[in-house]
């Protein structure tokens, strides 16, 4: 028997059983998904920093997604994180391209990390970077999104999970 719970707007309901005191409550099911995109080619430090600035800006511009603070048992406060698990995938620079078409066209909220921002330094070179490409011209190296399961599925169209 499940309760419809909202999140922060009311369009993205979250399943869930009743509250328990213990572990094994029934987990959580999340009508949203948050997925990171990246591509294969990327060296392993690559890859962590890209999924570390692209769910930066979700979580900033996306308050919904993000839970309440932790605090453990001796009162010691932490910081907030997403309310549901993050997935990461990746995908080949041909399925970055598609995939970045797909989710303009969707009009989903994005992130992006193009390969010229592994040659800058700071967060204004960045932006400088990515306004100095025309949106047909960007070289996707990640992308996450934010959104209904479907639609976040359909712009994954042809990626695969992280190993």
């Amino acid at each position: 028997m499940n309760d419809e719970t909202p999140a922060a707007p009311a369009a993205s309901p979250v399943q869930a059983a009743p509250a328990a005191s213990t572990a094994s409550a029934a987990p959580l099911r999340f009508d949203t998904k948050i997925a990171v995109l990246l591509r294969e080619d990327l060296e392993t430090w690559q890859r962590l920093n890209v999924t570390a600035f692209l769910v930066s800006g979700l979580g900033t511009a996306l308050p919904e997604v993000i839970g309440e603070p932790y605090e453990d048992a001796d009162g010691v406060a932490y910081l907030s994180m997403f309310r549901q698990p993050v997935l990461v995938f990746e995908g080949t620079k041909e399925t970055l391209t598609a995939a970045h078409a797909r989710v303009l066209s969707r009009s989903l909220p994005r992130a992006v990390f193009t390969s010229d921002l592994f040659a800058t330094g700071n967060d204004h070179d960045n932006r400088a970077a990515v306004r100095a490409v025309p949106t047909a011209g960007l070289d996707v190296v990640g992308l996450a999104v934010y959104g209904p399961r479907n639609a976040v599925d359909k712009v994954l169209k042809g990626a695969r999970m992280h190993p």
